[in-house]
């Protein structure tokens, strides 16, 4: 599509707004917009989803959290407008420029992270068979995930000339069910401290949390985008799978993440039982069985070199995960060891 056609097309939508485009550059589901009164980002998302996010949004912005991309209201008061089935809202064009290195910028995404979870934080009843029921389905799938990888080794050990694939995860075996043990432990602790709670602790989620959906204004300061996956739920949810993402390297001290975490935890401290459940979630040591299961139930001929660079990758994602949770451990005693110091003064 032309530029014309392109600023033709969003005319019915930006009349809303009183805005005269000029011109259109797509960034995705974006529009970059070029107007008479400035420069706007004009995002198009699924209608059913976008009643939820706009709730989410307000909720927010009434409990003072302002670290969000403003979006704009149309001039009878709506913050969206519905056009050829999908939604669309206006929001400022951010410039994004990097100013700062990449370790400040991510403290700076956790502490806001950590305030926007305080902000929206509140208590939901729980059901204590629900509870009951979640942790024996989850112990069950622990014991099933230690049997599997039981069977595979006992198997892998019995062959005269094991394949590459094999070596390997006899290599790994170990180290592997010892996640899984430690991972089983923590959950099975998170379950005793919990079993007798009837309220649990909820925040508004932002649901698709990522670098690029972090970005700076002129002066420097950070506001989150793409709020469209934001729901109620427990905090990790947001920060287990930016965690896992960043850990995704080759074995490294990963000091930088133990520091974004514990940056995190200084605005919005967990509660024994969520640093129990967060460990246990953490640890766990799902991406590599899932390799092994995929390998297991392929049939001949594999691809070795394949199978056996994804299982050194994700090898290499459980030791950067238990540093962290290793590290974060021993700052955890520490403090406990210093507050009982304190109270024996």
């Amino acid at each position: 599509m032309s530029n014309s056609n392109q600023v033709e097309s969003l005319i019915p939508i930006l009349n809303n707004y009183q805005v005269k485009p000029y011109f259109v550059e797509e960034y995705g589901s974006i529009k970059k917009v070029y107007s008479d009164k400035g420069t706007f980002a004009l995002k198009r998302l699924d209608p059913a989803i976008g009643t939820d996010f706009i709730r989410h949004v307000q909720q927010l912005y009434q409990k003072g959290f302002n670290r969000i991309v403003p979006i704009y209201p149309t001039m009878d008061g709506r913050y969206g407008v519905l056009y050829n089935k999908n939604l669309y809202y206006l929001m400022p064009w951010m410039p994004n420029e990097m100013k700062e290195d990449r370790q400040h910028r991510n403290k700076q995404l956790f502490r806001e992270l950590a305030r926007l979870h305080q902000l929206s934080t509140k208590e939901i009843k729980v059901n204590k068979e629900e509870r009951t029921e979640h942790y024996e389905k989850t112990i069950q799938q622990f014991e099933k995930n230690q049997e599997f990888l039981d069977g595979f080794i006992d198997e892998c050990e019995q062959k005269t000339y094991m394949s590459p694939f094999e070596l390997c995860y006899s290599l790994y075996y170990n180290e592997i069910s010892q996640a899984l043990r430690y991972s089983k432990s923590r959950f099975e602790d998170w379950y005793e401290k919990t079993k007798e709670n009837e309220k649990a602790r909820m925040v508004i989620t932002h649901g698709k949390l990522s670098s690029e959906h972090f970005l700076y204004d002129e002066k420097g300061y950070g506001y989150f985008i793409n709020f469209e996956k934001a729901n109620y739920g427990a905090p990790f949810h947001d920060l287990l799978p930016y965690l896992s993402r960043s850990l995704n390297t080759m074995p490294k001290r990963n000091d930088e993440v133990v520091e974004w975490v514990h940056h995190y935890l200084k605005y919005f401290p967990f509660k024994e039982d969520e640093k129990l459940l967060f460990y246990s979630y953490l640890a766990y040591p799902t991406p590599i069985i899932q390799v092994v299961d995929r390998y297991y139930r392929k049939e001949q001929p594999k691809n070795e070199l394949k199978f056996v660079r994804q299982l050194q990758r994700r090898y290499w994602n459980l030791k950067n995960a238990e540093y962290v949770v290793m590290q974060m451990t021993e700052i955890d005693n520490q403090a406990k060891k210093a507050k009982e110091g304190a109270q024996q003064q």
